[in-house]
Formats: C-alpha cells, sequence, structure tokens
C-alpha cells in the first residue's frame, strides 16, 4: 500500500508499506547537490551532510551513534550532484526510535566548531582518497570535460581550500536557502504503520519553516573536451561520455535498453568484446546518467598501458557497430528482460524502494507506479531501441577523460 501526503508546509511523504517484512527504511532526500552550488559553495553539500552527524543540541557525536547502536539501527547520508539524502534503517519495531534520531540529526544538528575542525581533515582525506582512486578520478574528469567545471560537472568533494574555509555562517546560509519544505521529501519503505509514519513527520517536520529561492536548474553547456591527467600508475583509465536523454525523456526507457546491450552487463557487447574476446580490460562498462536538463552516455575502462590504444580501437568498434543499428531480436529481448527484473528485485529491497519513490516525488512531483514502469518498459519495441541510437552519440559534444601513464589526451 502507497501513501502520500503534503504537509501545508509543502514538504512531502511518501510511505510504501510493505506487508510481511520486519523492517522498514526511512529517508529524507532534500534536492540539493554538487550542481546547485556556486564557485564559493562548492564541496559545501558534501560537507554540511558530514557535519550533521557531528552533535544536536540533546546528542553528541558519540551519542548519535550509541542509541542507534542500542536499537541495532543503520544510519548513514550520501551526497549526489542534485540530491542529499539521510537516511535510518531499522525494525519495525523501533521505527519511532530510529526516526526521532534522523530527524534530530537533520532538524537540530549544531556544528560545533571543533567537530568542524575536525571533519575538515577527514573530509580533505577523502579528497586525497578521490586523488588515489585513479577510476574515481577518471570519471570525475569526464564530467568535468563533458559539463565544464560548474553543475554536473563539479565534484561533489569541492576543492581542499573551499572545504579548508566553510565557517557556520556558510552552512546556515546554505540551508537556508536549500534544506526548506518544499525542496524535501521523507519517504518511507518497509513494514510501518502508516498512521504511525504520518504522524512522526507532523510531530517532528510540521513546523519547519522556509520558501525555497529559485527552482534550483542548472544551467548546462556542453563541453566535448578532451582531458588527461598523468599518474604513474599499472592501468590507464579510460573515459567516454556521448550526449544522451534527459530524465524523463520519451526515449528514457529505449536508450537504457541500448545501454544495457552496449555495456550494461557481462553479457555486453563492450564486455564480451574487450575483455572476454580480446583480453584488454578486467573492468569495461557503460551507464547512462539523466538529469532534468542533460543526460550522457559514459564508457569506462581500466587497461594497461601498453595495450591502451588498442583497447580504444575496440571501445570504439563497438561503438561504431551500435551506431550502424545492428542489433538483433535476441539482444533486444535480453537488454528488456535484464531491465524489467531489476525493476522487479527492487521490490524485494526497502533501501530499493525507499529511494525510488523518494527521488520520483522529489525529481517529478508523481507517486512511483511500479505496474506503469513495468508496462512502459513491456511496451518498447526494437524499433523504439533503433530510434534511440540516434539521439546518443553525437559526435560533436563527445567527452574524453584518461588517467594513468599518458602525456596527451584520447
Amino acid at each position: 500500500m502507497v501513501h502520500f501526503k503534503q504537509l501545508d508546509n509543502g514538504l512531502k511523504l511518501i510511505v510504501n508499506k510493505m506487508d510481511g517484512l520486519l523492517s522498514v527504511t526511512m529517508g529524507i532526500l532534500v534536492h540539493t547537490g554538487a550542481a546547485q552550488e556556486n564557485d564559493s559553495e562548492d564541496g559545501i553539500s558534501h560537507f554540511i551532510e558530514h557535519m550533521t552527524f557531528k552533535g544536536t543540541k540533546k546528542r553528541t557525536s558519540f551519542q548519535i551513534s550509541d542509541e542507534m547502536d542500542r536499537i541495532g539501527a543503520q544510519m548513514n547520508a550520501f551526497t549526489g550532484k542534485d540530491m542529499t539524502c539521510y537516511y535510518a534503517k531499522s525494525t519495525t519495531g523501533h521505527a519511532a526510535e530510529a526516526f526521532e534520531i534522523l530527524a534530530d540529526i537533520f532538524l537540530e544538528s549544531t556544528f560545533p566548531e571543533e567537530e568542524m575542525v575536525k571533519e575538515k581533515g577527514v573530509i580533505i582525506e577523502e579528497i586525497n582518497m578521490n586523488e588515489d582512486t585513479p577510476d574515481d578520478l577518471c570519471l570525475d574528469l569526464l564530467s568535468n570535460a563533458y559539463f565544464g567545471k560548474r553543475g554536473y560537472g563539479r565534484n561533489i568533494l569541492g576543492p581542499k581550500k573551499n572545504v579548508s574555509g566553510f565557517t557556520k555562517a556558510d552552512v546556515a546560509a546554505y540551508t537556508d536557502k536549500h534544506y526548506v519544505p518544499e525542496n524535501i521529501v521523507i519517504s518511507m519503505a518497509g513494514n510501518i504503520d502508516i498512521k504511525l509514519a504520518e504522524e512522526l513527520v507532523l510531530k517532528y517536520f510540521s513546523g519547519l519553516k522556509g520558501k525555497r529561492s529559485g527552482g534550483g536548474e542548472v544551467k548546462i553547456e556542453l563541453q566535448g573536451k578532451s582531458l588527461f591527467k598523468h599518474k604513474d600508475i599499472e592501468q590507464v583509465h579510460i573515459g567516454i561520455a556521448f550526449p544522451s536523454v534527459k530524465r524523463y525523456d520519451e526515449a528514457y526507457d529505449a536508450t537504457q535498453i541500448m545501454n544495457v546491450i552496449l555495456g550494461g552487463g557481462v553479457s555486453s557487447r563492450l564486455f564480451q568484446t574487450v575483455r572476454e574476446e580480446l583480453g584488454l580490460a578486467y573492468t569495461v562498462y557503460s551507464y547512462v546518467s539523466t538529469y532534468a536538463e542533460a543526460g550522457a552516455l559514459s564508457v569506462y575502462a581500466g587497461v594497461n598501458t601498453e595495450k591502451y590504444l588498442s583497447s580504444v580501437d575496440a571501445i570504439y568498434r563497438c561503438i561504431d557497430d551500435l551506431r550502424k543499428k545492428n542489433i538483433s531480436k535476441e539482444e533486444f529481448l535480453r537488454g528488456k528482460e535484464q531491465l524489467v527484473s531489476s525493476s522487479i528485485f527492487s521490490q524485494e529491497s526497502t533501501s530499493s524502494q525507499m529511494l525510488l519513490f523518494g527521488k520520483e516525488l522529489l525529481y517529478s512531483g508523481r507517486v512511483y507506479d511500479f505496474e506503469d514502469r513495468i508496462n512502459k518498459l513491456n511496451a518498447v519495441t526494437l524499433d523504439d531501441v533503433l530510434a534511440a541510437v540516434d539521439r546518443n552519440f553525437d559526435e560533436k559534444f563527445k567527452a574524453t577523460s584518461v588517467v594513468g601513464a599518458v602525456d596527451k589526451p584520447l
């Protein structure tokens, strides 16, 4: 059973009651992330996410962790390009307690100065770790090459200089602008009483005030650049991005099926050609990133330095063959079935359902409809997928990134 309620202040609640389970996942989703930041704010969404766990008006950082552990619950958060999510998973019997702690850190965090100093050091180490993780570095560089230095091209972690300089005033200014009821969805999935869920949200969030300033739209200016970063490491990491469909484009599902055929699984063309037939890479795949204003179809591979150029050739041959629309009925049906089964599998996970329903409401204002999703996937035809090929692979805005022992871009 799915229940939706909008509070008087504009905050939305969605509950997917999943009978027969013994647990529930509860999330607070905020429609802001790296893409909504300006240059001086770059990295602040992620910084706020970290600091939210560092103490409230009635709990220290340790007490937050200790009280969650005492009830056997889990709590965490993550920052994305256009969303920040705080969530807790607990047994059904401890749902009210877990949600109270989740609400407390979200609404009553005090951002202690001494904790800010320590957490800046933690995040700077996270930035250092990212610099030492070449696949992450390659994909961050690819976003920059495709979208530019701002908007969706921003690294979620932000630059060290910004992180080191963030103040409580900066945090307050950002949360006042973005952490407002109209920008927030609370999503719960699992075995929780709907009346209790509504009572909890009304109790803790009905008094939240603030108005959204602007719609959070992101300015898009595709760059189509080729960037590289020299690192003396064993592999060369390759990223290639092409323009693709937006989040709610009518060709979204057909594009997703096309991507499965290209590089979305172990039976995909990229995996079978680059890894299995030629033995050029351990990891090679493609994926589609969709946002409100734009989308990207990206390919990633980590390859042996000596076989770098032959690997690139093999990847482009797979792409070029797909461009020729040489897609068999068997490939099409296999790709579609993978997406259908993935949607069905997600029905069995409270965490997946919390995010699925929460993101749909956050991004579109609509309640996620599983049957409609399956029907739309089943309605996609091979001709639709062939037509989707024309919506991708525009060379004009193609972007590339390379990280490894190289001295020039791809």
